[in-house]
């Protein structure tokens, strides 16, 4: 008997119909003799129509009441899922976050979590009964207040839950097959990848890969909980994240060839992201320290920096600029933050860019092969494309774009790295990627 952890996003969920069919699901799970806990999304649009709620009432709300506000989502999925399974003859029962044991620090809107307590969880399972937990949510220690962690939060309940059970695996379950060397709705021809490793996952996630939430995965790989990436829509094998690259070699495979393919790159996929801002402080001083005191600027209106690429400036001689991308979300703050200490700072000007695009190759073994990158860029010369910045990693190489250009810079890559599949064109379910 098998501990399985299953998660349900929005799409897979998103109305009477299909909340039926995922218990039936998850029903058959149980009855094939698992131990089965359910970690369940928001209905379809519901976390996005309640902020368009909140907005309409306030253009500031208090995050404690909007978190409030947002962990509702869940917990009507999560009793109207479990309505639904115990309807088939088997019993389960509903948990919010809280009642789950998801401990978390105080920081409203991306709470983390701080501890797992799933007692309740473990009752439930060894009674037979299949426990549903709401995703997204937990609780504070000092204060008893309900909390929300922030986009794809779900994601990083399931691997939490599942690390704090001990869980044979755990299973994410989307609107496609699972992870694809493109996003499947700009690159039709996209293919599903059998394996990929926790780094190169985390590298997709962190580069604008939907599939996942980038905290989830962080938590598998620093537990060891493998994550099986499916679609809810049918019974087709997904994608395997595993732990290291070696796993990805065939053990049966003749003498000489698994060498070769240890050396060899491989190109997991392309990812995108259009969410990103661009700011370039023009004119700053060329002196030690002056980009230090910047980034703390920077970090203390709470933004999270991608990239960064300082430059001779174009305003004098002795002058510098220097440009970070960074979320488009965290730009109103971070620019009123720098303007506050233009005068202290000394440099000429800000600009702001919301028009730009990344683009991120990955895949291990990139590093020592230098034809890797000769091979992206002539990609991106060929369709036209210029390029703004350039970011690399062991198994990553991103670059920035503009944003009207990303679409044709995503294709063009995946067909010069031959990913383009031959089997026909991915399917996408319920057309969200999550």
């Amino acid at each position: 008997m098998a501990l399985v952890v299953q998660k349900y996003g929005g799409s897979s969920v998103s109305d009477a119909h299909s909340i039926k069919r995922v218990a039936k699901r998850i029903a058959e799970a149980r009855r094939a003799g698992n131990d089965v806990v359910v970690v369940v999304s928001a209905m379809g649009d519901t976390t996005d129509e309640l902020l368009d709620l909140a907005a309409q009432i306030t253009p500031l709300p208090p995050q404690r009441e909007l978190d409030i506000l947002l962990t509702a989502g869940e917990r009507i999925s999560m009793s109207l899922l479990a309505m639904a399974i115990n309807n088939l003859g088997v019993k389960a029962k509903s948990f919010t976050g809280q009642q789950a044991g998801l401990i978390t620090d105080a920081v409203h809107g991306r709470a983390r979590i701080v501890d797992v307590v799933p007692s309740r969880i473990r009752e439930t399972v060894s009674k037979g009964q299949v426990a549903i937990v709401a995703g997204f949510q937990g609780v504070t220690t000092d204060t008893n207040d309900v909390t929300t962690l922030g986009r794809g939060g779900s994601d990083t309940t399931a691997v939490a839950l599942a690390a704090g059970l001990g869980a044979d695996v755990c299973e994410i379950y989307t609107d496609v097959d699972g992870v694809f060397t493109a996003d499947p709705r700009i690159v039709p021809s996209a293919r599903k990848i059998d394996r990929v490793t926790y780094e190169e996952m985390l590298e997709l996630a962190a580069s604008g890969a939907k599939v996942l939430a980038l905290r989830s995965v962080e938590y598998a790989r620093r537990y060891g909980v493998p994550v099986h990436v499916r679609s809810s829509f049918g019974n087709a094998t997904g994608t395997l994240v595993v732990g290291t690259y070696g796993d990805r070699i065939d053990p049966n495979a003749p003498a000489g060839e698994e060498e070769a393919a240890m050396e060899a790159p491989i190109i997991s996929g392309v990812a995108h992201d259009r969410s990103e801002a661009k700011i370039t402080v023009v004119g700053v001083p060329d002196v030690p320290g002056m980009a230090a005191r910047i980034f703390e600027v920077v970090a203390g209106a709470g933004a999270n920096i991608d990239m960064i690429v300082q430059n001779v400036s174009v305003a004098a001689t002795g002058l510098t600029d220097i440009s970070f991308t960074l979320p488009q979300g965290d730009s109103p703050a971070t620019m009123g933050a720098l303007t506050a200490v233009q005068g202290e700072l000394g440099f000429a000007s800000l600009q702001l860019d919301d028009q730009i695009g990344k683009i991120s190759l990955v895949g291990a073994g990139m590093k020592s092969h230098p034809g890797v990158s000769a091979r992206l860029f002539g990609a991106l010369r060929d369709a036209g494309i210029n390029i703004e910045m350039i970011s690399t990693s062991e198994i990553r190489i991103s670059v920035v774009t503009r944003a009207d250009s990303l679409d044709d810079a995503v294709r063009a890559v995946h067909t010069a790295f031959d990913l383009d599949s031959a089997e026909g064109e991915a399917v996408v379910y319920a057309g969200t990627g999550r």
